[in-house]
Protein backbone atom coordinates (compact mmCIF):
# COMPACT_ATOMS: atom_id res chain seq x y z
CA UNK A 1 0.00 0.00 0.00
CA UNK A 2 0.96 3.59 -1.08
CA UNK A 3 2.76 4.96 2.30
CA UNK A 4 0.53 8.52 1.98
CA UNK A 5 -2.16 6.50 1.80
CA UNK A 6 -1.86 4.60 4.85
CA UNK A 7 -1.46 7.63 6.38
CA UNK A 8 -4.03 9.11 5.24
CA UNK A 9 -6.42 5.86 6.37
CA UNK A 10 -5.33 5.94 9.78
CA UNK A 11 -5.90 9.40 9.94
CA UNK A 12 -9.02 9.59 8.73
CA UNK A 13 -9.19 6.34 11.39
CA UNK A 14 -8.30 8.55 14.26
CA UNK A 15 -10.95 11.33 13.53
CA UNK A 16 -13.69 9.19 12.74
CA UNK A 17 -13.22 7.42 16.10
CA UNK A 18 -12.95 10.59 17.52
CA UNK A 19 -15.69 12.37 15.67
CA UNK A 20 -18.89 9.66 15.92
CA UNK A 21 -19.13 9.39 19.50
CA UNK A 22 -19.52 12.71 20.28
CA UNK A 23 -21.89 13.17 16.84
CA UNK A 24 -24.14 10.73 18.49
CA UNK A 25 -24.18 12.28 21.78
CA UNK A 26 -24.64 15.43 20.67
CA UNK A 27 -27.66 14.18 18.63
CA UNK A 28 -29.27 12.31 21.75
CA UNK A 29 -29.15 15.72 23.43
CA UNK A 30 -30.93 17.07 20.84
CA UNK A 31 -33.97 15.15 21.77
CA UNK A 32 -36.06 16.52 24.11
CA UNK A 33 -37.06 14.34 27.17
CA UNK A 34 -39.64 12.18 26.97
CA UNK A 35 -43.10 13.30 28.29
CA UNK A 36 -43.38 9.53 30.89
CA UNK A 37 -39.40 10.35 31.91
CA UNK A 38 -40.33 14.18 32.68
CA UNK A 39 -43.51 12.96 34.44
CA UNK A 40 -41.62 10.83 36.34
CA UNK A 41 -38.71 13.56 37.45
CA UNK A 42 -41.55 15.80 38.19
CA UNK A 43 -43.18 12.97 41.19
CA UNK A 44 -40.46 11.68 42.11
CA UNK A 45 -37.50 14.91 42.81
CA UNK A 46 -40.43 17.12 44.52
CA UNK A 47 -38.05 20.36 44.14
CA UNK A 48 -37.98 19.98 40.23
CA UNK A 49 -41.20 21.58 39.98
CA UNK A 50 -39.84 24.73 42.66
CA UNK A 51 -36.75 24.83 40.33
CA UNK A 52 -36.13 28.27 38.13
CA UNK A 53 -36.80 27.20 34.20
CA UNK A 54 -33.23 27.81 33.35
CA UNK A 55 -32.08 24.77 35.92
CA UNK A 56 -35.11 22.83 34.85
CA UNK A 57 -33.52 22.68 31.56
CA UNK A 58 -29.94 21.76 32.56
CA UNK A 59 -31.79 19.07 34.98
CA UNK A 60 -33.43 17.80 31.60
CA UNK A 61 -30.68 17.93 29.61
CA UNK A 62 -28.22 16.46 32.10
CA UNK A 63 -30.66 13.05 32.31
CA UNK A 64 -30.95 12.89 28.87
CA UNK A 65 -26.64 12.36 28.74
CA UNK A 66 -26.71 10.56 31.72
CA UNK A 67 -29.29 8.12 30.53
CA UNK A 68 -27.37 8.21 27.05
CA UNK A 69 -23.99 7.08 28.30
CA UNK A 70 -24.79 4.86 31.72
CA UNK A 71 -25.78 1.26 32.02
CA UNK A 72 -28.13 0.28 34.11
CA UNK A 73 -28.50 -3.42 35.50
CA UNK A 74 -30.82 -4.59 37.91
CA UNK A 75 -29.84 -7.40 40.44
CA UNK A 76 -31.65 -9.76 43.07
CA UNK A 77 -34.22 -10.94 40.51
CA UNK A 78 -34.97 -6.88 40.14
CA UNK A 79 -36.06 -5.92 36.45
CA UNK A 80 -35.55 -2.03 36.04
CA UNK A 81 -37.85 -0.23 34.83
CA UNK A 82 -37.95 3.18 33.11
CA UNK A 83 -39.27 5.27 36.66
CA UNK A 84 -35.66 3.85 38.06
CA UNK A 85 -34.05 4.99 35.54
CA UNK A 86 -35.39 8.85 35.24
CA UNK A 87 -35.25 8.50 39.03
CA UNK A 88 -32.06 7.84 39.61
CA UNK A 89 -30.70 9.98 37.03
CA UNK A 90 -32.71 13.11 37.76
CA UNK A 91 -31.48 12.86 41.35
CA UNK A 92 -27.99 12.08 40.38
CA UNK A 93 -27.94 15.15 37.80
CA UNK A 94 -29.18 17.42 40.77
CA UNK A 95 -24.93 17.63 41.71
CA UNK A 96 -24.01 18.64 38.71
CA UNK A 97 -26.02 21.90 38.04
CA UNK A 98 -24.05 25.02 37.00
CA UNK A 99 -20.93 23.03 37.10
CA UNK A 100 -18.28 22.79 34.78
CA UNK A 101 -17.73 19.37 34.54
CA UNK A 102 -18.48 15.46 33.01
CA UNK A 103 -21.23 13.84 33.68
CA UNK A 104 -19.93 11.63 36.24
CA UNK A 105 -17.04 10.64 33.58
CA UNK A 106 -16.07 7.36 35.77
CA UNK A 107 -19.13 5.81 35.83
CA UNK A 108 -20.59 3.27 33.70
CA UNK A 109 -22.84 1.01 35.83
CA UNK A 110 -25.93 1.92 37.75
CA UNK A 111 -26.52 -1.77 39.53
CA UNK A 112 -29.74 -1.55 41.13
CA UNK A 113 -31.03 -4.51 44.11
CA UNK A 114 -35.04 -4.35 45.19
CA UNK A 115 -33.70 -3.89 48.58
CA UNK A 116 -31.06 -4.45 51.07
CA UNK A 117 -28.13 -6.36 49.96
CA UNK A 118 -25.84 -8.15 51.62
CA UNK A 119 -21.99 -7.50 50.90
CA UNK A 120 -19.27 -9.88 52.61
CA UNK A 121 -15.82 -8.93 53.34
CA UNK A 122 -12.64 -9.74 55.41
CA UNK A 123 -12.25 -7.91 58.77
CA UNK A 124 -8.56 -8.32 59.91
CA UNK A 125 -9.05 -8.65 63.68
CA UNK A 126 -6.38 -8.45 66.32
CA UNK A 127 -3.46 -10.53 65.86
CA UNK A 128 -4.15 -10.26 61.89
CA UNK A 129 -6.64 -12.76 62.36
CA UNK A 130 -8.98 -12.59 58.92
CA UNK A 131 -12.72 -12.96 59.64
CA UNK A 132 -15.28 -12.76 57.15
CA UNK A 133 -18.03 -10.23 57.94
CA UNK A 134 -21.78 -9.65 56.26
CA UNK A 135 -23.03 -6.57 55.95
CA UNK A 136 -26.50 -5.26 54.78
CA UNK A 137 -25.97 -1.90 52.38
CA UNK A 138 -28.19 0.63 50.88
CA UNK A 139 -26.01 1.45 48.37
CA UNK A 140 -22.16 1.85 47.69
CA UNK A 141 -20.02 3.47 45.30
CA UNK A 142 -17.16 2.11 43.56
CA UNK A 143 -14.39 3.72 41.78
CA UNK A 144 -14.34 1.11 38.99
CA UNK A 145 -16.84 2.42 37.47
CA UNK A 146 -20.02 0.99 39.29
CA UNK A 147 -22.63 2.77 41.92
CA UNK A 148 -25.32 0.34 43.91
CA UNK A 149 -28.33 1.14 45.19
CA UNK A 150 -31.43 -0.43 46.68
CA UNK A 151 -34.59 0.98 44.85
CA UNK A 152 -37.06 0.75 48.12
CA UNK A 153 -34.51 3.53 49.38
CA UNK A 154 -34.21 5.25 46.54
CA UNK A 155 -37.92 5.37 46.70
CA UNK A 156 -37.71 6.48 50.02
CA UNK A 157 -35.27 9.64 49.51
CA UNK A 158 -38.19 10.65 46.57
CA UNK A 159 -40.99 10.60 48.81
CA UNK A 160 -39.31 12.48 51.56
CA UNK A 161 -37.44 15.52 50.16
CA UNK A 162 -36.91 16.69 53.95
CA UNK A 163 -35.08 14.34 55.97
CA UNK A 164 -31.77 14.43 54.76
CA UNK A 165 -31.17 11.00 54.03
CA UNK A 166 -31.05 10.22 50.21
CA UNK A 167 -29.18 7.09 49.57
CA UNK A 168 -28.54 8.61 45.75
CA UNK A 169 -27.45 12.05 46.51
CA UNK A 170 -24.78 10.16 49.17
CA UNK A 171 -23.11 7.50 46.72
CA UNK A 172 -23.03 10.17 43.60
CA UNK A 173 -21.32 12.65 45.89
CA UNK A 174 -18.57 9.68 47.28
CA UNK A 175 -18.46 9.57 42.43
CA UNK A 176 -17.72 13.03 42.81
CA UNK A 177 -15.39 12.81 45.50
CA UNK A 178 -13.34 10.20 43.88
CA UNK A 179 -12.69 12.39 40.85
CA UNK A 180 -10.05 13.60 42.26
CA UNK A 181 -7.98 10.31 43.01
CA UNK A 182 -9.24 9.36 46.37
CA UNK A 183 -12.81 9.12 47.90
CA UNK A 184 -11.74 10.72 51.44
CA UNK A 185 -13.81 14.20 51.24
CA UNK A 186 -11.79 16.46 49.15
CA UNK A 187 -13.14 16.14 45.62
CA UNK A 188 -11.99 18.52 42.80
CA UNK A 189 -11.66 22.37 43.73
CA UNK A 190 -10.41 25.46 41.92
CA UNK A 191 -7.56 26.39 43.72
CA UNK A 192 -4.99 25.92 46.13
CA UNK A 193 -6.73 28.48 48.45
CA UNK A 194 -9.99 26.72 47.56
CA UNK A 195 -8.67 23.39 49.72
CA UNK A 196 -7.12 25.39 52.60
CA UNK A 197 -10.58 26.90 53.26
CA UNK A 198 -12.61 23.48 52.27
CA UNK A 199 -10.07 21.92 54.93
CA UNK A 200 -10.65 23.96 57.80
CA UNK A 201 -14.51 24.18 57.67
CA UNK A 202 -15.03 20.71 56.74
CA UNK A 203 -12.46 19.68 59.06
CA UNK A 204 -13.73 21.68 62.52
CA UNK A 205 -17.38 20.16 61.52
CA UNK A 206 -16.50 17.07 61.04
CA UNK A 207 -14.46 17.18 64.60
CA UNK A 208 -18.05 18.47 65.85
CA UNK A 209 -20.18 15.62 64.38
CA UNK A 210 -18.14 13.20 66.27
CA UNK A 211 -18.44 14.80 69.50
CA UNK A 212 -22.26 14.84 68.93
CA UNK A 213 -22.23 11.23 67.51
CA UNK A 214 -20.29 9.83 70.91
CA UNK A 215 -22.06 11.94 73.21
CA UNK A 216 -25.77 11.09 71.30
CA UNK A 217 -25.90 15.10 70.78
CA UNK A 218 -29.31 16.55 68.28
CA UNK A 219 -27.93 17.51 65.09
CA UNK A 220 -28.86 18.63 61.58
CA UNK A 221 -26.36 16.21 59.98
CA UNK A 222 -27.11 12.24 60.48
CA UNK A 223 -24.23 10.99 62.54
CA UNK A 224 -23.06 8.87 60.26
CA UNK A 225 -21.34 11.51 58.67
CA UNK A 226 -18.80 11.15 61.71
CA UNK A 227 -17.51 7.65 60.51
CA UNK A 228 -14.85 9.20 58.12
CA UNK A 229 -14.29 12.82 55.87
CA UNK A 230 -15.51 11.15 52.72
CA UNK A 231 -18.90 10.17 54.52
CA UNK A 232 -18.84 13.43 56.35
CA UNK A 233 -19.01 14.68 52.80
CA UNK A 234 -21.32 12.51 51.32
CA UNK A 235 -23.49 13.08 54.45
CA UNK A 236 -23.37 17.10 54.57
CA UNK A 237 -24.14 16.69 50.73
CA UNK A 238 -27.70 15.03 51.50
CA UNK A 239 -27.98 17.70 54.33
CA UNK A 240 -27.23 20.48 51.32
CA UNK A 241 -29.77 19.71 49.46
CA UNK A 242 -32.52 18.38 51.91
CA UNK A 243 -32.47 20.39 54.38
CA UNK A 244 -30.76 23.94 53.59
CA UNK A 245 -32.05 26.10 55.77
CA UNK A 246 -31.54 24.36 58.44
CA UNK A 247 -27.38 23.66 57.61
CA UNK A 248 -27.55 27.16 56.61
CA UNK A 249 -28.90 27.96 60.13
CA UNK A 250 -26.63 25.55 62.35
CA UNK A 251 -23.42 25.37 60.05
CA UNK A 252 -22.91 28.49 58.22
CA UNK A 253 -19.41 27.81 57.12
CA UNK A 254 -20.21 24.39 56.32
CA UNK A 255 -23.09 25.91 53.63
CA UNK A 256 -20.87 28.52 52.36
CA UNK A 257 -18.53 26.26 51.21
CA UNK A 258 -21.17 24.00 49.45
CA UNK A 259 -22.66 26.98 47.97
CA UNK A 260 -19.18 27.60 46.16
CA UNK A 261 -18.77 23.74 45.11
CA UNK A 262 -22.58 23.02 44.20
CA UNK A 263 -22.75 26.19 42.44
CA UNK A 264 -26.27 26.16 43.53
CA UNK A 265 -28.54 27.18 46.60
CA UNK A 266 -31.14 24.90 47.49
CA UNK A 267 -33.18 27.36 49.69
CA UNK A 268 -34.09 28.82 46.14
CA UNK A 269 -36.43 26.14 45.66
CA UNK A 270 -36.76 24.38 49.20
CA UNK A 271 -39.50 25.38 51.71
CA UNK A 272 -38.51 26.77 55.10
CA UNK A 273 -38.66 24.05 57.89
CA UNK A 274 -40.95 23.94 60.82
CA UNK A 275 -39.72 24.68 64.18
CA UNK A 276 -39.99 20.93 64.86
CA UNK A 277 -38.08 20.21 61.95
CA UNK A 278 -34.67 22.03 62.98
CA UNK A 279 -32.79 19.23 64.20
CA UNK A 280 -32.36 15.77 63.05
CA UNK A 281 -30.51 12.79 64.56
CA UNK A 282 -30.98 9.47 63.50
CA UNK A 283 -28.30 6.98 64.08
CA UNK A 284 -27.16 5.04 60.77
CA UNK A 285 -23.89 3.35 63.01
CA UNK A 286 -22.01 4.10 65.53
CA UNK A 287 -19.17 6.59 65.38
CA UNK A 288 -15.74 4.49 65.19
CA UNK A 289 -12.15 5.93 66.20
CA UNK A 290 -11.18 7.53 63.14
CA UNK A 291 -8.40 10.75 62.33
CA UNK A 292 -9.73 13.28 60.01
CA UNK A 293 -7.61 12.87 56.45
CA UNK A 294 -8.25 16.74 55.45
Amino acid sequence: MNPLLWIALVTAGIVLSLWFPRWRLKRALSRPLPPDGLAIIENNIPVYRHMPAPLQEQLRRLVVQFLYQKKFVGCGGLEVTDEMRYTIAGQACLLLLNRDTGVYPELDTILVYPNEFVVTRNEVGPGGVVTPSANGLLGESWGDGRVVLAWDHVQRGANDWTDGQNVVLHEFAHQLDSESGAANGAPYLPSITSYRSWATVLSRDFDNLRHDAIYHQHSVMDHYGATNPAEFFAVATETFFEKPYQMAEHHAELYAEFLKFYQVDPRDWAEPPGEAEHLHSPFRTQSPDYAPQW
